[in-house]
């Protein structure tokens, strides 16, 4: 996926641990890891909403888009349609 979570950076920025900022945000601790890995294939505005605010940061802050090769496993083509589509 080109969209990339750019937490670990912004916690170091701000010398918060990923435990503390899940307490301070109502998210498990696995989720978070989970979003700050890259593995979560969706976030939801809430969650993005309670880590600005946490973080005192903006969207774009904790978002980064890094166009790569297509993910395996996409339903999309190449041209961005969706596979078996007219």
């Amino acid at each position: 996926m080109a969209i990339r979570i750019q937490l670990d950076r912004i916690l170091l920025e701000r010398r918060m641990s990923l435990t503390e900022l899940a307490d301070r945000v109502g998210v498990t601790l696995a989720n978070l890891s989970i979003l700050k890995t890259g593995k979560a294939r969706a976030v939801r505005f809430t969650t993005l909403d309670a880590l600005c605010r946490e973080l005192d940061c903006q969207p774009g802050d904790l978002l980064a888009y890094a166009p790569g090769p297509q993910d395996q496993g996409s339903d999309e083509d190449a041209d961005g349609t969706a596979s078996g589509t007219t």
